[in-house]
């Protein structure tokens, strides 16, 4: 059997099924062809998701809570559900571009999700990073974002290593509005 016939699930050319089960995950296809990316890139303001989100009404933007300086918003593309990330703004790409309001505010926020998602979900610890830059692993290297992804003991289990997809047990708006509504005022 070829590497392509075991991906498709079939094998050789009798039709017959491999007898697994599929979880489809259709929506990730936007993010990894890259479609969804603004025609003049994620660069300027303008065609930049994080700029764009908090001008959106809250159920079409996934933004859970709005400071001062910062805000609040669910990964569109999760590692795991409640992957929240924080994000000035502002649009600068590195963290010594932000100014002592915004560098404080952001840690605030950071510490709010993490105790939020874990009142909300139970979460056993949390994953917290920046990539700085593309070479760094920044998706969208131009607005600086702060990941905050919840973890639970074995959430790395075999359907991200063997099968490649993650399995989000709740869609992403319900996600968004439980953790919006356990937010501190």
């Amino acid at each position: 059997m070829t590497g392509a016939e075991r991906d498709t699930g079939y094998g050789g050319d009798d039709g017959l099924a491999d007898g697994l089960d599929r979880l489809w995950t259709p929506h990730r296809m936007t993010y990894i062809s890259g479609e969804d990316r603004p025609a003049g890139g994620y660069e300027k303001p303008t065609g930049c998701p994080f700029c764009l989100a908090p001008g959106l009404p809250a159920e079409d933007s996934l933004v859970v809570a709005r400071g001062e300086h910062v805000f609040a918003v669910l990964n569109l593309y999760p590692y795991n559900p409640g992957h929240l990330l924080v994000c000035p703004y502002r649009h600068v790409a590195d963290y010594t571009e932000l100014d002592e309001p915004e560098t404080v505010e952001l840690a605030a926020f950071t510490k709010a999700a993490m105790r939020v998602v874990r009142h909300v979900s139970s979460a056993h610890g949390f994953n917290l990073g920046m990539n700085q830059g593309g070479v760094a692993g920044a998706g969208i290297a131009a607005h600086l974002h702060q990941h905050v992804v919840p973890r639970w003991g074995g959430d790395a289990n075999f359907m991200p290593v063997i099968g490649r997809t993650k399995v989000l047990p709740q869609l992403l708006a319900d996600t968004r509005d439980l953790l919006a509504k356990a937010w501190p005022a």
